[in-house]
């Protein structure tokens, strides 16, 4: 598919149908430039500086037609060679070719976290780098982004428990930006029978005389099928039932000598969207693998890498309607009707500060996550149970508010934002897979209880908010008060109020915790104080339906992305 766009975004008022296509994205948002700040060292910001600015001008242009080609042309699964062999191989489209060079390569998004060099810095850099990379590409591409995160994910669950030998032999490959030596990493959990209940996991594994096992049984929905390395879910036989019976195993493509190993691919799946990536059925048939970690204690293991996925879902979601917000403003702004441009219409203002303020929550949630992941990796105290709160309080209420965001942004568009010339529709199409994949919403919600209860998160949580508050140089009316009701509310969920309040409380929670973090950053960037009071009085806090009320939106609020 050929799409002809200018190069550059046309004067304001100059376009008949509004195009950003030649955008730079990070331009286009000064508040992510603003905020780097507060959550990198300056010496390594100003080295990624000009990589981000290059970076924008690549999703605003050359990377969202690589993206838009690939998505119109999915993977297909080969079964056979020309010369009739029986040898599986799944095709991808060039321009799904040159986005892994550039992500995996140029960028080094699957290696940057795990070792020095990446982008010639001199050393592994924290979280808060590799997601504000991440976030940039997303904007233009989200099928990749997967197996970008699944490899550093397997990479980071290989290095805490698996053998010294399998590290030292798979991790280089893992963190490769030479794509011809690059191993991808996969994780196959979803069985039909099982789901997110991982206990009734069907697939198993007999121990083999080399000390290896053979996986026998079939994986539901795999995405990136053939990845070199996969992690997978399997109960040895005579294991005990249920999930303490269930064990990790790393699972090689191709075996040490070189030949393939035994399990294939049954078909790919057609897919709402991420259709540029491959997600597909497996059935292993006596695969061999190694046990990773401990017997039984696969689950626990398995959800180091669940939530780094987690959160890197998290991270694509604010991204998306990010990218979601720069469209609709830059259309508002160029856009006549009724004799004026729409972005100075009142209900199309009040349309565009609610996704603001959904893309802005999920911002601020990404970076503090990120620093809570930064210090955890760094063994400071409670950091791992702030972490392991905010990281599903984050995947369930950004991944559900990119469904809103998007939707609203191609109703700004209008007809030309249904129709696939655009970057609307996909956006939609994307927007719905981070609220499924890594576990559904309620499954999350869920697990943001369990983190309460079993691993003193909320706790953590609310120490950290408190020292955000204390840390505000101007703290919002009543977000105290509000604060203290959303912590009851999740203890009384986790005890005697019961599962039925999970959604409830993790949503109080995320938009009491957002609401914090939006003006605690308000000494980077002044309007995220006003953010921050929108949260309260729109997603917390009480308000009569029927009042005639209207605050009006300050133009600060609402930008021109092209400046």
């Amino acid at each position: 598919m050929t799409i002809i766009r200018p190069n550059r975004p046309a004067p304001v008022g100059a376009e008949a149908v509004p195009d950003s296509h030649g955008l730079n994205l990070f331009r286009a948002d000064p508040s992510l430039a603003a905020l780097l700040p507060l959550y990198l060292p300056r010496d390594l910001l100003e080295h990624l500086a000009p990589h981000l600015d290059r970076l924008g001008a690549l999703a605003g242009g050359r990377l969202a037609e690589l993206a838009a080609a690939a998505d119109a042309n999915p993977p297909e699964l080969r079964h056979r060679t020309r010369r009739g062999e029986d040898a599986q191989s799944i095709a991808y489209h060039p321009a799904y070719r040159e986005m892994e060079r550039l992500a995996f390569g140029e960028y080094g998004l699957a290696a940057l976290s795990h070792r020095a060099g990446v982008l010639d810095w001199p050393a592994p850099m924290p979280a808060a780098a590799k997601y504000a990379i991440t976030y940039l590409f997303v904007q233009a591409e989200f099928g990749l982004c997967c197996p970008v995160s699944m490899t550093d994910s397997l990479a980071r669950t290989l290095r805490k428990f698996g053998a010294p030998d399998l590290v030292a032999r798979y991790l280089p490959a893992l963190t490769s930006q030479d794509l011809d030596a690059l191993h991808q990493g996969a994780m196959f959990m979803t069985e039909q029978g099982a789901g997110s209940d991982i206990a009734n996991t069907a697939v198993t594994a007999a121990p083999k005389a080399d000390g290896t096992w053979a996986l026998t049984g079939d994986k539901w929905f795999c995405s990136n099928p053939d990845a070199e390395l996969a992690m997978v879910l399997a109960r040895p036989e005579g294991a005990a039932q249920g999930i303490r019976g269930v064990s990790l195993f790393l699972l090689p493509r191709a075996l040490p000598d070189g030949s393939p190993n035994r399990y294939r691919i049954l078909r790919l799946k057609e897919k709402l969207g991420t259709r540029s990536m491959a997600s597909g059925e497996i059935r292993l048939e006596g695969a061999m693998a190694w046990m990773v970690g401990e017997p039984g204690a696969g689950m626990r293991q398995m959800a180091d890498m669940v939530n780094n996925s987690r959160l890197s879902n998290g991270v694509r979601a604010a991204g998306m309607m990010r990218k979601a917000v720069t469209e609709a403003l830059y259309i508002a702004h160029r856009r006549i009707a009724f004799g004026a441009p729409i972005v100075t219409l009142p209900l199309m203002r009040r349309q565009l500060a609610k996704m603001l303020v959904r893309a802005e929550q999920a911002r601020s949630m990404v970076f503090q996550t990120a620093e809570a992941l930064r210090r955890s990796d760094a063994g400071e105290p409670g950091a791992y149970p702030l972490l392991r709160i905010l990281t599903p309080l984050l995947k369930f209420r950004a991944c559900r508010d990119a469904r809103v965001v998007t939707g609203d942004a191609m109703e700004v568009r209008g007809g030309c934002g249904y129709i696939e010339d655009f970057p609307d529709a996909r956006l939609v199409r994307d927007a719905h897979l981070g609220s499924i994949w890594e576990g559904t919403s309620n499954i999350v919600a869920l697990d943001v209880l369990r983190a309460a209860a079993r691993e003193g998160s909320l706790e953590a949580l609310e120490a950290h908010l408190a020292g955000l508050r204390a840390d505000t140089a101007q703290p919002l009316e009543g977000l105290d008060a509000a604060t203290e009701r959303a912590f009851a509310l999740a203890r009384h969920a986790g005890g005697e109020g019961g599962p039925a309040l999970a959604r409830q409380a993790a949503t109080g929670l995320y938009n009491v915790a957002s609401a914090t973090m939006l003006a605690w950053e308000a000494r980077a960037v002044p309007e995220r104080r006003l953010l921050g009071a929108m949260v309260l009085a729109h997603r917390v806090l009480p308000r009569d339906p029927l009042a005639a009320e209207d605050a009006p939106i300050p133009d600060a609020l609402l930008p021109d992305p092209a400046g």
